[in-house]
């Protein structure tokens, strides 16, 4: 599945309050995530593509910075959305 307009939107919905919602810290990391997933998929059929590699591990990176912000900031939410993107055991 592509990020389409109406994918980011429902992301957002579901994990931001609303669909114009972008800046919460929730739906910024479901976004990451799913892009993560979306990348990720690409490169096991595409081992060579190094541009996409790189990408990936900046994506990481942003997930990883945001995720620790959250959890300075208000570990309830933090782990809300660990449990709920299944990210961490």
């Amino acid at each position: 599945m592509y990020l389409t307009p109406e994918v980011k939107a429902e992301i957002f919905a579901k994990h931001g309050e609303t669909s114009a919602n972008t800046g919460k810290a929730e739906g910024q990391i479901a976004l990451f995530t799913f892009r993560i997933n979306h990348l990720s998929g690409h490169l096991k059929k595409n081992h060579k593509d190094y541009a996409t590699e790189r990408s990936l591990v900046l994506l990481v990176g942003k997930r990883k910075a945001l995720l620790d912000y959250l959890k300075k900031k208000d570990v309830l939410r933090y782990r809300a959305i660990i449990a709920e993107l299944g990210l961490r055991k």
